[in-house]
């Protein structure tokens, strides 16, 4: 009996939750992280609701969505981009309570940017360990369990705070500049792209580099849109910079939509334990058939195990 469950398993298949790792899945994170940090300031600042109020917000909004997207059964661009909106607006929170407290310098009532990022890079190591502990796959692209969804916006959590952190020590503890470490951290990805054309460096470990480097590189672009003119930006202003990131990521995730639309995502074989080989929750809608037309919004939906 044990045989013919593992046998039905094995045949059966996942709907897709998460994006493919593309030009687009970068330049859509990119515009999403620098949304969350103008998007704060804009609160935070020029709204004057402060830190305690605009942090609620954030975090009802962010488990609003988070909750969504675990639940849903395929992959929504609008949704999944709405949660990693999310994990950017939280973690410019967490990061900012970390190393500032209530102040607004390096650290007159928090931990200070160093010690911040130290931290945070610690959480993230340890959850790349309970990921590895529990059996799921590293690979970002074919997550299909539900723990492994889980694991992968914790872990998504952490380093878009880890980068709020980083690009803060970045730019004020070393006496950069917001448009120093912007062109520091712009060439750091750019080593990052040549190593994964030009050497043998594990995948996971460079989109997860690239991953938390593109938060303190849209945090600078940010910067760059809203801050005066009189400091070498353009002088948008924090409502104006969001007006116009939020613009552009409607436009962006609406032609994600459409492509998907058009060339659906090809489900993913149901999950199993990495070591042991064992059935997991899946994350998303089960198909039996392995084509990418299963995936399709207005396909019928298979029936449930």
């Amino acid at each position: 009996m044990l045989e013919q469950e593992s046998s039905r398993h094995e045949l059966r298949y996942v709907l897709r939750k998460l994006p493919q790792v593309t030009l687009l899945f970068w330049v859509l994170k990119t515009v999403a992280v620098t949304l969350g940090e103008t998007a704060g300031d804009l609160l935070g600042i020029t709204f004057r609701l402060g830190y305690v109020t605009t942090a609620c917000l954030f975090l009802t909004f962010f488990l609003v969505v988070v909750v969504a997207q675990v639940r849903a059964r395929r992959f929504h661009p609008a949704l999944y981009w709405a949660v990693v909106l999310g994990t950017s607006m939280v973690g410019t929170e967490i990061s900012d309570f970390m190393n500032r407290g209530f102040g607004h310098g390096s650290a007159p009532d928090g931990i200070g940017y160093a010690w911040g990022a130290v931290i945070l890079t610690a959480l993230l190591v340890l959850v790349f360990l309970l990921w590895w502990r529990t059996g799921q796959t590293y690979d970002v692209e074919n997550i299909s369990s539900r723990t492994g969804e889980i694991l992968y916006w914790t872990a998504i959590l952490v380093s878009n705070t880890l980068g709020t952190s980083s690009g803060d020590w970045l730019s004020d503890d070393t006496g950069l500049g917001f448009q120093g470490a912007f062109l520091v951290i712009a060439g750091i990805l750019l080593l990052i792209v040549a190593a994964h054309y030009l050497t043998t460096i594990t995948g996971t470990v460079l989109f997860w580099l690239a991953f938390v480097l593109t938060r303190p590189l849209g945090a600078a672009g940010g910067d760059a849109l809203t801050k005066p003119v009189a400091q070498g930006s353009l002088g948008w202003g924090t409502a104006g910079g969001t007006a116009a990131l939020c613009g552009l990521l409607v436009v962006l995730t609406a032609y994600q939509t459409w492509h998907v639309r058009r060339h659906p995502l090809a489900p993913l074989p149901a999950p199993v334990d990495r070591r042991t080989g064992q059935p997991q929750r899946p994350n998303g809608m089960l198909t039996d058939s392995a084509t990418p037309a299963h995936a399709h919004p207005h396909s019928p939906a298979p029936s449930q195990p």
